[in-house]
């Protein structure tokens, strides 16, 4: 059986399958050797995650199925709201995020002791970006999520990797690195643009690279064309 990589998250990895987005790079460059499974989950926080975990997970892995080789945690855009914002329903308050993102690493480790647990910190935030953005309800002119807030939350997730020894990609502080990071990576100051994706994709694949899930480590599924012995190509069928 290929090996699953598992993307459980919020919208960002919701849409990760998109033109241009994360997940479909990961199932572009594993497409041979693993098969990438997607949970993500648009508006979603650690609490409600943490609710429907175990129902999330269903049908990943049947009985008798090897656990997934790995599995990405991506939350903390949407607890990492300001509670008296436009959006504030779905803030999380940064002591219960360490929590929920601890019972939701512990219920996958459980789950599947060998599997490789990768958590992802909450982007940063460009607040121009999300004030020009049009698709929610806000009448008040303030954003409802700052670069700031996110920040924290991001160190959180953080400090929850290295206390649970964890493998942890700081997208965060990776996209800080960049010039004109807030237009070149968000597209609605929250949302990967191409490039954001491209960002993340690249860290995802370091990250895997890191823990033994290399392209080159991870076997081809099936013969190869270029094994074929071309005057008896079902030979390379037989067990």
């Amino acid at each position: 059986m290929r090996p699953k990589l598992v993307l459980f998250g919020d919208s960002i990895t919701e849409e990760s399958f998109g033109e241009g987005g994360w997940g479909a790079a990961l199932a572009h460059r594993f497409s041979r050797k693993a098969d990438v499974v997607l949970r993500g989950y648009s508006g979603y926080n650690t609490r409600w995650a943490l609710k429907v975990v175990g129902r999330a997970m269903e049908g990943v892995c049947p009985d008798g199925v090897a656990p997934p080789a790995a599995a990405t945690v991506f939350f903390g855009a949407n607890d990492a709201t300001l509670p008296d914002r436009c959006s504030g329903f779905q803030h999380v308050p940064l002591p219960e995020y360490q929590t929920n993102l601890r019972a939701i690493c512990a219920y996958l480790r459980e789950r599947w002791s060998s599997t490789v647990i990768i958590l992802i910190t909450p982007p940063p935030i460009d607040e121009d970006g999300r004030l020009r953005d049009t698709s929610g309800d806000n009448s008040s002119g303030l954003p409802e999520r700052t670069n700031e807030y996110a920040g924290a939350y991001a160190k959180a997730c953080v400090a929850v990797a290295n206390e649970l020894g964890l493998p942890v990609i700081d997208i965060w502080s990776k996209m800080l690195q960049f010039p004109d990071w807030e237009k070149s990576f968000l597209r609605d100051g929250l949302h990967f643009t191409a490039s954001g994706n491209s960002v993340l994709f690249e860290e995802v694949v370091k990250k895997l690279g890191d823990e033994g899930l290399s392209l080159e480590a991870l076997p081809v599924d099936l013969p190869d064309l270029l094994d074929m012995d071309p005057n008896d190509p079902l030979k390379s069928f037989c067990d």
